[in-house]
This record gives structure tokens, sequence and C-alpha cells, in this order.
């Protein structure tokens, strides 16, 4: 059981969202936290602080009389569970849960300590709140999405609840929670943060990890299936470039392979004595779609590397406006709620995410064109060449699908529009950065389960299920626990589908 104390990493969050692990807060959190608010609280009387006792954003000018104080907050948060669209994913929402979670529990934002702990109740029975993908700018935080959090919290709104929509109220009655105590900024306090774009995109990163585990498979399958020389794997070729990453990804794919009898050696075959030859039959080098992965996928691992690092700095920040520093006692106005930080490593994610799905579309594209492989039927027909059609109408949507993460992956870093009278003139529209970020992951996962089917068929043409590494035949046997083999024509999107669940719920071991 993960235990709060202020300080979270990718771990705590697997553990928590994907084997529904449930959390405890440290007792010296729930000081940290009171603290912060009985300071705040003596802290405030008779001195101007913002979202205590003022409006908000460009109300702030408007002083609030004390009788109305507590009235504002449940304002704030009403009027701002303003979301439209799609739901987000309650996987992705109970990850916003832990990221606000943590940075409320950090002693920087003042709030009850009810907060903590409702929240905490609501993660480890898994109520989790109805938030919208429409809404957020990101420039005071995720102000809307935020607010459906809140509203949750104060004993309203909607929460998926063993795996149905239900009003709050009726949740808490069932469950006997009772909702927060809002004693002087809990509104604000909730509502003004990054934390749904980062625990989307925490997320988003766990997925990416696993999606690129997989892309590894299928490149090093391949360099089997065209019995590839394999030194453009050779740690002395790529530990010539002073990358970390394409180094691991050369080494991954060495690991995968090393007990293929399928791969040759250059010394065996091409540094012997050739006089005689005027034309090589077989291919000196391959594709770079094949010859070059570990410099196309290393700058992906360096990036997501990065990426998570952000993150996980991020969670652990405080990320809402004023900040409150009980050990100087003292209160302190900015912007830390601005979500740069995650809107661009969101828009890095998923650039980094498109090029894998791109090379695992060339890669199916090398497989499926026999004009290139020279060594299978077109479109990996197992059938009657012009009777049947092989994998020829998975290529489209391989295609197609590969083609939107490409117009997907523009940045939304810099597509920034003033609102809110002006006041948020600069934004980070970090939400919708990271929830494009996951539809492009989801996309990724598409392309690679019709590559997956497509490298399994070709072993199965070449009848070397046998030969190829003990890892390629794990993955032959997974798929082929999906899909048989066939030489008929198949309808094939219901195999489509079970393999991109299949990968994207299965964590493959890493090489």
């Amino acid at each position: 059981m993960p235990e709060i104390k202020g300080r979270l990493g990718i771990a705590e969050f697997y553990d928590v969202i994907f084997n529904q692990e449930s959390i405890s807060l440290h007792e010296e959190l729930l000081n940290t936290v009171e603290e912060s608010f009985n300071f705040l609280k003596e802290f405030s009387k008779n001195k101007v602080i913002y979202g205590v006792n003022t409006g908000f954003g460009p109300m702030a000018q408007y002083k609030i009389k004390d009788p109305e104080t507590l009235e504002l907050q449940y304002n704030l948060i009403r009027s701002h569970a303003s979301g439209t669209g799609n739901p987000i994913d309650p996987k992705y929402v109970k990850a916003a849960m832990l990221a606000r979670l943590n940075t409320l529990s950090l002693g920087n934002s003042g709030v009850h300590v009810s907060v903590v702990k409702v929240m905490s109740e609501l993660i480890n029975k898994d109520i989790i709140p109805l938030i919208y993908e429409h809404g957020g700018v990101g420039a005071s935080g995720d102000l809307v999405q935020l607010a459906h959090l809140a509203l949750v919290l104060i004993g309203e709104g909607e929460v998926f609840y063993k795996g149905a929509r239900t009003p709050t109220s009726k949740v808490f009655k069932i469950e006997g929670i009772s909702p927060i105590e809002v004693r002087l900024r809990e509104g604000l306090g909730l509502i003004n943060g990054t934390s749904v774009m980062t625990g989307i995109g925490i997320v988003n990163t766990i997925y990416t990890r696993r999606l690129l585990e997989w892309v590894i498979c299928c490149s090093s399958a391949i360099n089997e299936i065209v019995e590839a020389y394999d030194d453009h794997l050779s740690y002395d070729l790529n530990y010539t470039k002073k990358h970390l990453g394409q180094r691991e990804i050369a080494r991954s794919m060495r690991s995968h392979l090393e007990d293929s009898t399928l791969t040759r050696k250059r010394e065996h075959h091409l540094y012997t004595d050739n006089t005689d030859v005027s034309v090589f039959e077989e291919k000196v080098q391959e594709y770079y779609s094949i010859r070059c992965v570990p410099q196309i996928l290393g700058p992906v691992l360096d990036t997501l590397n990065e990426v998570e690092r952000i993150l996980i700095e991020e969670v652990n920040s405080a990320n809402d406006n004023p900040i409150v520093n009980v050990e100087k006692q003292h209160v302190y106005h900015g912007g830390n709620f601005h979500g740069d930080y995650v809107s661009l490593e969101m828009d890095k994610l998923k650039i980094v995410v498109t090029k894998m799905s791109m090379l695992a579309e060339r890669q199916l594209n090398y497989l499926l064109n026999s004009k290139l492989n020279d060594i299978l039927p077109p479109f990996v027909n197992l059938g009657t060449l012009g009777l049947n059609f092989g994998m020829q109408g998975v290529q489209f949507t391989a295609t197609s699908t590969t083609a939107e993460n490409q117009m997907l992956s523009n940045p939304m870093y810099v597509h920034s529009i003033p609102n809110n009278n002006d006041n948020q003139d600069i934004v980070s529209m970090g939400t919708n950065a990271a929830l494009i970020t996951k539809k492009v992951i989801e996309n990724a996962f598409e392309v690679v389960a019709i590559e997956m089917i497509t490298v399994v068929q070709a072993i199965e043409y070449l009848d070397v299920k046998d030969k190829v590494s003990s890892k390629t035949r794990k993955m032959y046997d997974a798929v082929r626990n999906i899909v048989p083999p066939f030489k008929t024509d198949k309808v094939m999107y219901p195999y489509v589908n079970e393999v991109k669940n299949y990968i994207i719920n299965h964590q493959n071991k890493k090489s």
C-alpha cells in the first residue's frame, strides 16, 4: 500500500492506477496540511489575500465581506464546473486525483485537512468524479476540469461508481462519506492547479513506455524475418554515438535477438572473397526502417525519460496560487498554476509517439510489398494471389491512423488564446495537449497491432517459428492465441481490436 508523504513517483502512480492499490496518508502529512491551514486562517485576518477575501481572476479587485467568504468558494466551484464533450476515462481521472492530493499535501495551499482525507477515501473506494475533456486552457491550471473534482468533494455532481454514472450524493450516502469542510479557500485550492493535465500525462508516459517495448519487439522480429546482418545493432557501432537512448535501444534489441538463429554476421558472408561477384543478389544493407531503429527509437526513449522526469517534478510541486509558506510566515502571489511545463512535454511526447507509429507503418509496408522484401508474397497473402487479399485491407487502416497521428502531432503549446477578460492573456492549453497525446498513443497501438499480426503471418509463411528468438516466439504465440493462421480472407477488425487490447494491457517484459 503506497503511503503518501508528499513525494510520488511513477511506481506509486502505477500501483494505484493499474494495480488498484489503496493509499494511506502519513501522519506527518496530515499535520503539515493542518498547520498550513491554521497559519493561513490566522494570517489572512485584516489582510487582502487573493481567493480568500477577494473575487477571482479579473474580479480580484472586489473585496468580499467576511460573512460571504465561504459562499464565494462554493460559487467558484459550481460556476466553473462547466466542462463539455466526452467524459475523461476514469483511469486518467484517478491519476489526476492522486496528483492533486499530493500537491495539496505539501503544505503550500492552506486547505482544510478534510480535503486530502476525503480525496484519499474516494481513491481507495474507486469513486471517480465525472470530468469532461473540454474546458481547460491550462493557465490558472485546469480550472474547469478540477472544478468537477471539487464539485464531487462538496457532495455534488456525478461520479463513476461500480461501473455506473451515479449522483455523488447517492454514492456518499451508500459509502458513508461526508463532504469536505469548506472553511477558507478550499474552492480555489482545489481548482487552481495543473493536476489534471499532469495526471493524464503520467498515464500517457506509462502507456508510451509499454508501446515502445512492443515497437522494439516488432523491430527485432523483422530483423529475423529478413535475416539481417546484425552489425547495425552492435555495441561497437552504437557506442560511437554518445546518445544514451540509442545505446539502450541497440542493447535491448541485441538482448531480444541473442538466441535467434536467423540474424547473420557480416563477416560470414560479405567480408569474404567476393572477387568473382559483379552484382550482389542480396542486400548489402537493409532499408532504414530496419537498419536505423536504434537511431530512430533512441530519441524516443530519451524524450520519454525527460517527459517523465518533468511530470514527476510537477506532481511533487506546489502548483496553485497563492502559495503559503508556514516557515517564513508569509503568503506569496504568483503563477505556479501555469501549465507550460506539462504542455510542452506532452507535445514532445506525442511527436515521438507519432514517429513510432510512422516506423511501424513503414516496417509494415516493407513486409507487405513483395518488391521491397523479395521473400514474402504480396500483402503476406498465404492464400491464392488474386483471389485472396491477405493483409491488404488492414494496411489502409494503419496508413490512415498514422496520417491522423501526423496531423495531431502539431503542437498545442503555441496555441494560446487570451481569455478571462484578458487576465489570462497567455495560456498553456496543457490539458488539451495531454488529451491529444492520449489519442495519439491509442492510435499508435492500433498501428503496432496490425504490424504484429503481419509479422506473425510472415513467420508463418517462412515457417521459421522454431528459428526465431525466444522473445519473438513469445510474441508469436501471444498473437496466435488471438489470431489463427489464415489463408482464406477473414473479417479483420475483431482481431485487430483484440490484439490492440492485448498489447495495451500487457506489460511486455523488458529486454
